[in-house]
Order: C-alpha cells, then sequence, then structure tokens
C-alpha cells in the first residue's frame, strides 16, 4: 500500500491494524488511524476498549498495538493510551513528557523519551518493565509478547524481560543494527 508523502512504518499484534499519518501497523481485527491533524479513528475488534478511542484525542503522530490496549503519542510529547488495563499498561506514568516513540507489548508499555532514556510501565513479568542501566543513548524502542527492545546510537540491542524463547539473547558484537521489532503474537497455519 502506497502513501504519497509518507513514510510507511509497520509493527504487528493479533488484534490490531493501524495507520497513522501514513506509518502503518497490521494485523487481524482492528484499524485505527490518524487523519490529518492528528485525530484518531479506530474500528474492529474492541472487546477491552482497544478501539474505544477517548474524546478529544487529536494531534497523534504515531499509535501503537499491545496485547489488549492502544497508545497514542501526540505531537507534544505526551502519550494517551486506552484499552485493557488489567495489569496497569495504560497507566501513564505522571509527568512522562517529552516523548519521542512509543511501543505496546502484551500488558506493558514503553516510551522512548527525546534524551534517549526508555521509560516502562507496568506487568513487570521477568522485568519487562525494569529497564536495564545499559538503555541509554537510545534511537528506537519495541517491545513483545513478555520482553521489551532498545535500539541505541550505534546500531546496538539492548533486550530485557523474559527469555523463554531465546527473545532476550542478542549475539555478542551485533552492531549496526538499523530497526528492532517486538512480536506479541506469530500468525499459525
Amino acid at each position: 500500500m502506497q502513501y504519497p508523502n509518507h513514510t510507511m512504518k509497520k509493527q504487528t499484534s493479533l488484534l490490531f491494524t493501524f495507520l497513522v499519518l501514513g506509518a502503518l501497523s497490521s494485523s487481524f481485527t482492528l484499524r485505527v488511524e490518524a487523519a490529518t491533524g492528528g485525530n484518531v479513528a479506530a474500528w474492529g475488534a474492541n472487546t477491552t476498549g482497544q478501539t474505544t478511542v477517548p474524546a478529544g484525542l487529536t494531534n497523534a503522530t504515531a499509535i501503537a498495538a499491545g496485547g489488549d490496549h492502544t497508545v497514542a503519542l501526540k505531537s507534544d510529547g505526551t502519550v494517551v493510551a486506552f484499552g485493557s488495563n488489567d495489569s496497569g499498561q495504560t497507566n501513564i506514568p505522571a509527568g512522562l513528557s517529552g516523548v519521542t516513540a512509543i511501543a505496546g507489548g502484551n500488558a506493558h508499555t514503553v516510551a522512548l523519551k527525546s534524551d534517549g532514556t526508555v521509560v516502562a510501565w507496568e506487568y513487570n513479568f521477568a522485568g519487562i518493565s525494569t529497564v536495564p542501566a545499559s538503555a541509554t543513548n537510545v534511537t528506537a524502542v519495541a517491545a513483545g509478547l513478555n520482553h521489551s527492545l532498545a535500539l541505541k546510537s550505534g546500531g546496538v540491542v539492548v533486550a530485557w524481560g523474559d527469555n523463554g524463547s531465546g527473545q532476550r539473547f542478542v549475539p555478542a558484537g551485533l552492531t549496526n543494527v538499523t530497526a528492532i521489532e517486538g512480536v506479541i503474537f506469530t500468525a499459525w497455519p
């Protein structure tokens, strides 16, 4: 799918498909779109309120899909989250600002701040919301089922949280990485 004058980005989870100012995130049953001006529209599965866009949500520049929650980044660097809050994943930390990127995990949320630091909150199974001290000078974040990722300047990846499938194992000496993605669910035949 092509959108003139827009950069395409893709993020996938089981329940959500998003289009935000030309940034695409796709999967099976939900679609959220931010039109010109950053207004957000959502449709599809709404089992936990993940398509119930809060009244007055405007100026969205990015949308991220969590397991059963949705996170929006506003142009002023603040974050809005809605949907399931069974693990506190939509409880935005007080005073969180200066956010430049967001990621939604299964039941946790990750934000990258303009100073290169990372904030993660709720459902701290296996330490997914405990950002390691080595996650500094970060340029991108991603969240998976029960793990989180940060891409540092210089292309080094930092991973934390559950390692049940080796998702936290970053090969020694791996550098020059240009993109990261966390997977919440994989498609099966």
